[in-house]
């Protein structure tokens, strides 16, 4: 293997011993053959981590068997801690990648050493039919800090990135059982512009009941909890701070809204609170 562009994909997983099989063959079948495979087991309590086993003879795969903290962002930091490579691909345990989709990426790094991390269009899959993406009219190259501030728009499966960049930017975060890939993503974009590939080259497999929005159904909570400390911590300068600070205020707003629907009039009147103590005038971001 050439360390300079070996590959460490890393694939996070809890209980799901068939989907992950899955996802480690549609690395296996990678046309690009620089690459080595971390799987972290965050204490599987049904056959996933047997049906992993059974790539145990492979040299290029490594296994971790982790004690259970059900945060997807702990176990992907504990099998970057094992990596080799100078590049870091991410692919949940859900997911499958298209053949050529780390050629592709690498390939496309190698042209534009200005890039450090590179992402790709998804192709979502519900009960066995593709959902429309069209109406993800976004911008999805260059700087992308303001477009990722209202949502997560990088799926952490499409993802190739250096991994100096990677351990620089802290890691996800890892208290946050859900979002942790979007309080990720603002830490880099803030910084660093962002390479992007117009072609689906992952399957991404939405709807099914173990994915942890199910869980808990509306997920915006985690956004504030992620973009409140990046404010607090002073994360952000300047305009992305004015930015950041805005979102958060309107954040703050709408879930206080849905908690008086919810009749919690006590969470209601604290958010309601943080969105004034949050507000920016926007005045000061045009100027």
């Amino acid at each position: 293997m050439h360390k300079e562009d070996l590959v460490s994909v890393i694939i996070p997983v809890y209980n799901r011993a068939e989907m992950v099989v899955d996802a480690i063959n549609s690395v296996l079948n990678q046309t690009y053959e620089n690459y080595e495979i971390i799987i972290a087991d965050d204490g599987s309590t049904d056959n996933t981590f047997v049906r992993i086993l059974e790539f145990s003879d492979n040299k290029s795969i490594q296994i971790l068997k982790l004690k259970h903290c059900g945060f997807p962002g702990q176990v992907r930091n504990r099998a970057v801690d094992k990596a080799n490579g100078k590049w870091l691909a991410f692919l949940d345990s859900d997911d499958i990648w298209m053949p050529d989709k780390l050629e592709k990426q690498m390939s496309y790094l190698g042209k534009h050493r200005e890039f450090l991390y590179i992402h790709t269009l998804e192709r979502w899959v519900r009960n066995g039919k593709i959902i429309s993406q069209t109406h993800r009219k976004h911008k999805k190259k260059g700087d992308l800090f303001q477009v990722s501030l209202g949502k997560c728009e990088i799926g952490p499966s499409t993802v190739v990135i250096r991994k100096d960049l990677f351990l620089k930017s802290g890691g996800f975060r890892d208290d946050l059982e859900i979002c942790e890939d979007y309080d990720l993503w603002l830490k880099l974009t803030s910084s660093h512009p962002i390479a992007y590939i117009d072609e689906a080259l992952i399957i991404k497999n939405a709807g099914h009941e173990d994915q942890l929005s199910f869980k808990y159904g509306y997920i915006e909570i985690f956004k504030i909890n992620s973009l409140r400390k990046l404010v607090d911590d002073n994360f952000f300068k300047g305009v992305q701070r004015d930015l950041a600070r805005k979102e958060l205020a309107q954040k703050c707003r709408i879930y206080s809204k849905g908690c008086l629907k919810r009749g919690k009039e006590k969470e209601a009147e604290k958010y309601e609170s943080l969105y004034f103590s949050y507000s920016v005038d926007d005045a000061l971001i045009e100027g």
